[in-house]
């Protein structure tokens, strides 16, 4: 699932068509994507409209357009965004449930599985109030360690690699991220958060924002691939090693709480209760 690097390169991906003018909605009405919105406004409302601007919050995309338009946005497992050319060559293909054809380009939202997801309202010129409620981003000033040393405090039996998964708190990060996280700070991905110190909470809130930092530069920049330092480039592969200097740890995966998990064994050994 695109993660918090990711779906900001998918926002950027339609930044070619902003001040451009939609001048026609290709759109698959019955496609699951339209679960929580009407396909039939969206199609009527967008058209004649120009294309503002655009957002990304966590896994979330906002588009904005003329006319109270907020077009909204989840990739969910496999969906993606990407702009075409607009020309005689460029025809929808099976899989591309929205396109909104421009002055000069066509943009696209593509999901093969559906499980992604469609919001379209006509407001005023403030965001809709679902993306106004989302929580704060991880690199806002508001996601403070505060806010982090109250909330392991309040998920004492749960592991630390479930606690980074939940969007209500840390938005954007994904399975690889918190794979990441986890394995920067040498912590067991099983680590309860109930064993976390005050002064463990402050590095987890630390972590998150260099990670989270990071795959936006690396990532969020042009789909670049991360450094062989990053457990990111070892973690799906088999038979692969800690790239951790000195440690050489044969890498392991496994299911925790419904999720497949990677870390090494020896640099991010299990607490065991006394």
């Amino acid at each position: 699932m695109p993660e918090l690097a990711e779906v900001e390169y998918f926002r950027k991906e339609w930044n070619p068509g902003l001040g451009q003018t939609v001048r026609r909605v290709h759109l698959h009405p019955q496609a699951r994507i339209f679960r929580e919105t009407s396909p039939v406004l969206l199609q009527r409302r967008l058209k004649g409209e120009r294309f503002l601007d655009s957002f990304s919050h966590g896994k979330n995309l906002l588009f904005q357009f003329s006319g109270g338009g907020w077009l909204g946005g989840h990739l969910g497992m496999t969906g993606s965004l990407r702009v075409e050319s607009v020309g005689d060559s460029f025809d929808p293909e099976k899989h591309d449930h929205l396109v909104l054809f421009l002055e000069s380009v066509a943009l696209v939202f593509t999901d093969p599985r559906m499980f992604g997801r469609i919001r379209f309202e006509v407001s005023s010129d403030s965001p809709p109030d679902w993306w106004l409620q989302l929580p704060p981003g991880v690199l806002t000033t508001v996601f403070t360690k505060e806010r982090i040393v109250e909330f392991t405090g309040r998920r004492a039996r749960t592991p630390i690699k479930t606690l980074l998964l939940d969007q209500s708190v840390f938005p954007g990060i994904g399975n690889w991220m918190a794979d990441e996280i986890c394995w920067r700070l040498h912590w067991h991905p099983a680590r309860l958060s109930g064993t976390l110190s005050e002064a463990d909470a402050t590095e987890l809130w630390k972590m998150v924002r260099q990670v989270s930092r990071q795959a936006l530069k690396v990532i969020g920049d042009g789909w670049n691939d991360p450094p062989d330092s990053w457990l990111f480039n070892h973690r799906w592969e088999k038979d692969h090693q800690c790239p951790r200097p000195g440690c050489g740890g044969d890498l392991v995966r496994a299911d925790l709480r419904g999720r497949t998990t990677c870390w090494c064994p020896v640099c991010q050994q299990e607490q065991r209760p006394a």
